[in-house]
């Protein structure tokens, strides 16, 4: 999604000079056709993060659209203070642009994975998060939002070639999108990792489960009522993300659950520890996590075999139901 960002932010820019763009020092063999067009609207902050979001809330405050681009832990979590402080707290159109969530700098280590970045952007009333399945659809969000007059945080895939069945670069800010329909199972997911999602459906379809994928782009505004109809139309959910558990699409999909009464299996797939001190590659860390296709696939069908019933209420070996939110790692152990 990192050359059509580039692409797009010019076009963008031809048709209003006050898109700007900033950068930590990096995206080089990305960001020069934006630098050789537009070298007076680029300003390489280096490696301070910090000072390049607080140079763009004084620029947003100056009337410009500054977008902000970096890896997704130098993006979000470094100049996460900055970002709380300046944009959001005064409402300004600063956009916060990641790229490499989840795992996609594998090889690079944990200081470059990016698992918790839609958990503290969520959390920041009035910060629109976008993350985008593929680059079609990067660029659908960016045409659509790119002059809205609140902060927003785009987190991008690195993979510009990838198109999602059934997706067609679908974008509306706080809408989701079901590219696949399904009665047994339903997947939702977020960013680029929808294409496990979508492999993981596909192999069920050839096996005679009806699998569904649900793609949802946005939080402030979350896609309540979408989400909401797509869980109340299948006994089982997993939902996929190539983050942690905690605070991503799985709890939001949960806090939904709960709020509205949906009786549905829920089961939270994504990165349930830190670093175990292996490096490895994308691959190696979305099958360890659990949010490979294989991975999903062997998920969901130890979770569509029948459950045996419980005992009635009063007897010795009686067990406590189980809750409507069941955990899940690799392979779908049920915790």
């Amino acid at each position: 999604m990192r050359k059509t960002f580039t692409t797009t932010l010019i076009e963008l820019a031809e048709r209003d000079s006050r898109v700007l763009l900033l950068t930590g020092d990096l995206g080089f063999m990305v960001l020069e056709p934006f630098i050789d067009r537009f070298p007076d609207r680029f300003i390489n902050a280096g490696v301070a993060e910090q000072n390049m979001i607080g140079l763009a809330t004084g620029l947003a405050q100056a009337g410009f659209f500054p977008f902000c681009y970096s890896i997704v832990t130098f993006a979000a979590l470094r100049p996460y203070e900055f970002i709380r402080n300046g944009p959001v707290l005064q409402k300004l159109p600063v956009r916060v642009v990641s790229v490499g969530g989840g795992f996609e700098y594998g090889d690079a280590g944990p200081t470059h994975h990016g698992v918790e970045d839609v958990a503290i952007m969520r959390a920041q009333p009035g910060l629109t998060t976008i993350a985008p399945a593929d680059a079609q659809q990067a660029r659908a969000a960016l045409l659509a939002m790119w002059d809205a007059p609140t902060p927003l945080y785009f987190r991008l895939g690195k993979d510009d070639t990838y198109a999602v069945p059934g997706l067609d670069g679908a974008f509306t800010s706080g809408r989701a999108n079901l590219v696949r329909a399904g009665r047994d199972v339903l997947f939702v997911t977020l960013g680029a990792i929808a294409r496990e999602a979508v492999a993981a459906a596909a192999t069920l379809s050839q096996q005679g489960i009806d699998a569904g994928v649900l793609i949802v782009p946005t939080f402030n505004p979350d896609a309540t009522d979408d989400i909401a109809a797509a869980l109340a139309s299948v006994p089982l959910v997993l939902t996929v993300e190539a983050h942690y558990v905690n605070g991503g699409i799985g709890s939001l999909v949960s806090e939904i659950a709960v709020e509205r009464g949906i009786h549905t299996r829920i089961i939270r797939c994504g990165a349930r520890s830190t670093h175990d001190g292996l490096s490895g590659s994308q691959t190696y860390y979305e099958q360890k996590h659990g949010i490979s296709a294989d991975a999903l696939v062997a998920t969901a069908l130890q979770n569509l075999t029948p459950q045996p019933p419980l005992h009635a209420v009063g007897d010795m070996d009686a067990v406590t139901p189980p809750l409507h939110v069941v955990e899940s790692g690799l392979g779908g152990e049920v915790q």
